[in-house]
């Protein structure tokens, strides 16, 4: 339906869902976008389920990406993609009552973003500390909808970790898992949803639970940014 650029590399892709049936799906699920020669590409939904239509993509774009090259140097507003979902097991856990801690890679901000804008518009009353790795500070393309959630909800705090930061970084920086275990260096009592590049995810994997995080309370998606590939490319 729109586009609208981010950053210089991240476009929002705005998706209006045709008005036939209502397309139903929990904040944290990914659509699959199928292209024309069968191969298909991966994108979590960034906008929460309350918010219906239309549905809110964060497009990174990568060298050598056939469907993000597309994205940001040809693909007009009004065009027609075809779309399969809602996929994907990565989504809030009701059930659960711990305080959350999010850690996002990158674009892995996406479905955060759309799991704390559900919560926002629901009520969710567990505290959140989200954690959001980038490389320099202007890779940090949500900041005002960011500040919007320090405003509105009382348990949220904010931790952005540069890995290139400029000069003038005051903030934390380095990789965005390691700032989540200087911080919670005992982490059972906490439930960890994390979304990112399979570096980040594999590190949280091996590293999160020797610090006392239960299992069942590890929620993850891994994107995978290999050229050709861009997008999501598992989900447990």
């Amino acid at each position: 339906d729109r586009m609208e650029r981010l950053t210089a590399d991240v476009m929002a892709v705005h998706l209006k869902l045709p008005s036939v049936e209502p397309f139903l799906f929990l904040a944290g699920q990914y659509v699959d976008i199928l292209l024309a020669d069968g191969r298909r590409r991966s994108f979590s939904i960034a906008s929460p389920p309350s918010a219906g239509s239309p549905l809110e993509l964060h497009v990174r774009h990568v060298p050598g990406g056939h469907f993000t090259s597309f994205v940001f140097d040809r693909l007009k507003e009004r065009s027609l993609l075809r779309l399969e979902g809602p996929l994907g097991g990565f989504f809030l856990r009701e059930e659960e009552s711990e305080p959350i801690v999010m850690v996002g890679g990158g674009t892995g901000l996406a479905p955060l973003n759309a799991m704390i804008e559900e919560g926002r518009h629901q009520g969710l009353d567990r505290p959140i500390h989200l954690y959001w790795g980038v490389r320099s500070e202007r890779d940090l393309y949500a900041t005002s909808r960011i500040a919007e959630w320090q405003a509105d909800l009382p348990g949220f705090r904010f931790t952005p970790v540069l890995s290139e930061p400029g000069q003038d970084w005051s903030g934390r920086t380095g990789w965005v898992h390691e700032a989540v275990l200087e911080d919670y260096p005992d982490l059972s009592g906490i439930a960890v949803y994390a979304s990112g590049p399979p570096p980040m995810i594999t590190a949280v994997q091996a590293e999160f639970p020797p610090r006392g995080l239960h299992p069942d309370r590890l929620h993850f998606d891994s994107f995978e940014f290999a050229p050709d590939t861009a997008g999501l490319a598992s989900d447990a």
